[in-house]
């Protein structure tokens, strides 16, 4: 489940993060003589970083403490913490939760041949932190439901009566905030918290707590349709098989405010003892060796380095078209946390 920031502060949930060791293979008696221990904050899906985390820890010596939770909740403790914070690298699964990380300063600015490793357009524009993932926001429908044809075009199209109780809608998944961003960057405030609201009525009795569970739903029978990021479906399938997978994915229109590329990103703690080795964690994350664990990964997430192809099945990410807005655009959540709260979403 991944929660808004904001309500993430109203239920508390700071303090309720443990601390898990990666077990690893032996390094070599040279990496142990310089071995140092970093720690993870990660909001990313635990598989994925557990891989990472061990292939790093074979390579260098350099042992990862991971503490795994909601990215909100991570983000919280952090800005809460501060210097004090014994965090050295932060991994999340969106960059709204880096760019407030980075507007209260508490990240450090990457090395360029970090940053340089992936392309600029997916990374901070101040340069403290680095896209590592990628994934897009889809439609997937049940077509025993509805049909192909009867899908919306438009991430619009969802907040009118036409799919009044045909909707399953996890709003307070991070994931949702940046097609707020999106339709409001487009349409202005007014006309967003009316789409909120007409939204809300047409899920009502599915609104779910996380994207799995609208997923799960839709292949079900139980909701017609819903907006998930598209690897969503392939994990789903990936793990009941193909033959039990009902649901379908579809795109919006090109360049439409709900067909939004979202980014997962690393960065390192200005505060970091261990700010060298912080550095070598981010940069295996963006090598040619680090993304190529993500492509062999069930993470069915894009891999952003050069030459890295996308997920076996998936459509390539150069022919994708999503909504031109930037990572600075989407900015760090909290407008869009603001129009979920007014619409009663949160």
């Amino acid at each position: 489940m991944r929660r808004s920031i904001a309500s993430l502060w109203a239920l508390g949930l700071a303090g309720s993060i443990g601390l898990v060791g990666v077990a690893t293979a032996a390094p070599s008696a040279s990496a142990r003589a310089h071995a140092v221990t970093i720690t993870l904050y990660n909001g990313q899906h635990v598989q994925t970083t557990d891989a990472l985390v061990r292939a790093f820890t074979r390579r260098t010596g350099i042992t990862v403490a991971v503490r795994s939770e909601d990215e909100g909740a991570l983000v919280n403790e952090i800005e809460a913490e501060g210097s004090r914070s014994p965090a050295d690298v932060v991994f999340t699964e969106n960059s709204p939760a880096l760019e407030s990380l980075q507007g209260h300063g508490l990240l450090a600015r990457l090395p360029k041949a970090i940053r340089s490793a992936t392309p600029a357009r997916f990374g901070s524009p101040r340069g403290d932190w680095v896209g590592v993932t990628a994934r897009v926001s889809v439609i997937v429908y049940n077509p025993a439901l509805i049909r192909a044809t009867q899908l919306p075009r438009s991430v619009l199209a969802l907040g009118t009566a036409r799919y009044r109780r045909e909707l399953a809608l996890a709003p307070g998944e991070t994931d949702f905030q940046p097609i707020i961003t999106a339709v409001a960057a487009r349409d202005g405030t007014a006309r967003t918290r009316s789409w909120l609201e007409g939204m809300k009525a047409n899920a009502a009795g599915h609104l779910y707590p996380d994207n799995e569970t609208v997923t799960n739903d839709v292949n079900r029978g139980l909701v017609a349709l819903g907006v998930i990021n598209q690897y969503y479906w392939y994990r789903l399938r990936a793990q009941i098989g193909a033959r039990n997978m009902h649901a379908r994915i579809a795109e919006f229109a090109p360049r439409d405010p709900g067909y939004v590329l979202d980014v997962s990103g690393a960065g390192v703690l200005a505060a970091s003892p261990h700010r060298r080795a912080a550095e070598r964690f981010v940069a295996f994350l963006v090598s040619r060796a680090g993304q190529s664990i993500i492509d062999r990964s069930d993470s069915f997430e894009y891999p952003l380095a050069k030459g890295v192809p996308a997920p076996t099945g998936e459509a390539p990410l150069a022919s994708l078209r999503p909504d031109p807005i930037s990572i600075a655009e989407l900015g760090d959540g909290h407008r869009a946390v603001q129009l979920l709260e007014q619409a009663g979403l949160l």
